[in-house]
């Protein structure tokens, strides 16, 4: 059985990133897929690259009207409109977790007859996912928090965010940033180094000459407090929280004694009862990066949900390359990945 695999355009601002390349495309192409792209203005991949693997460029935004056998390939949530939905959906749905904007979307798939394979649950044997932006979520969330650091140097609070072409004129932007403060480096604590986004924040900060110590299960075994955070300028949170998580930064400490400055939630979940940072309660943003939740000496706090998306080059190029596999089997009905996305969904959906 061929598969028609329709990528649509991102509708999310500052959303430029894609889930499939031209390259890949073609390989698919190759395999005896049919892959419709939409035209996109704001794609970080320009269109003509597709047209030239092979696919059918169509319009953009097009896809409710796309062939019902079409699987919708995309990354972030679509318009909230309340339209059913027939068609089988690649995305993240951020469907499953009570969300208010989760439920109505499961509703959406019911009226319409259609199918979420949420990428979020595309898990190997292991439970992994096969696919996943961590390294890049962490690459840039340590970019913003040394972004926070130098407009504190300066006197003030960090400005607006844009993205950046690619990771090089990302690290040379921060070493000017760096450099012009005239102080030395800040030096950074990790929780959770040793996974995909604790990995991304210390090989930025190792290419800028930002000394960081890295903590993972062994250095946190032992349970809260973790005194030693406040002995760093810097402090990135790399771990989801889940029940057992500890705390890292409790409620009172602006007020203590510390040289820690700069928090970054890059798991970036404030709502949860489970979250190991207490010192805010609501996420960050591009447009205000930071979050001052202590004056004398100031403490920021910064905490954005789409950081890849800072990077969308290398992120896109990153994810597409490990989803790709997984897409190639989407004509599979014994595939176990998809199997258990699906089961997921049907699973969810049956509790409505």
């Amino acid at each position: 059985m061929s598969v028609h695999l329709w990528l649509r355009a991102e509708q999310r601002p500052n959303e430029t990133r894609t889930p499939l390349t031209p390259d890949g495309a073609a390989a698919l192409i190759a395999e005896g897929f049919r892959v419709s792209v939409e035209r996109a203005r704001t794609r970080i991949i320009p269109d003509a690259g597709y047209a030239e693997a092979g696919c059918d460029m169509v319009p953009e935004n097009g896809w409710p009207d796309a062939p019902r056998d079409a699987v919708i390939l995309g990354l972030k949530e679509l318009p909230d409109d309340g339209t059913p939905l027939p068609h089988t959906h690649v995305m993240f749905g951020h469907a499953y977790k009570d969300q208010p904007a989760g439920r109505r979307l499961l509703k959406r798939f019911r009226a319409g007859g259609g199918t979420l394979i949420d990428l979020e649950y595309l898990t190997d044997d292991a439970g992994r996912r096969v696919a996943a932006f961590g390294y890049w979520a962490g690459y840039a969330g340590a970019a913003v928090a040394l972004k926070c650091w130098t407009a504190q140097v300066r006197g003030g609070s960090c400005g607006a965010l844009q993205s950046w072409p690619d990771a090089e004129h990302l690290r040379a932007d921060l070493a000017a940033e760096l450099d012009a403060t005239g102080t030395p480096r800040p030096d950074a604590l990790t929780i959770g180094a040793l996974g995909r986004v604790g990995t991304g924040v210390s090989d930025l900060c190792r290419a800028l000459d930002v000394p960081v110590i890295g903590w993972d299960m062994a250095e946190t075994a032992r349970g809260a407090p973790f005194p030693e955070v406040l002995d760093h300028a810097l402090f990135f949170n790399c771990i989801l929280a889940q029940p057992g998580t500890p705390v890292f930064v409790p409620a009172d400490t602006g007020a203590r004694d510390r040289r820690l400055r700069v928090i970054a939630d890059i798991a970036c979940d404030p709502d949860s009862d489970f979250s190991p940072i207490r010192v805010y309660d609501r996420a960050t943003d591009w447009h205000t990066p930071a979050l001052r939740v202590h004056d004398t000496p100031p403490l920021d706090v910064t905490a954005i949900d789409n950081l890849p998306s800072l990077l969308p080059l290398e992120s896109s190029q990153d994810y597409a390359a490990q989803l790709l596999p997984t897409l190639a089997r989407l004509a599979d009905p014994d595939d176990p990945v998809l199997a258990r996305a699906k089961k997921t969904f049907r699973d969810h959906l049956a509790r409505l």
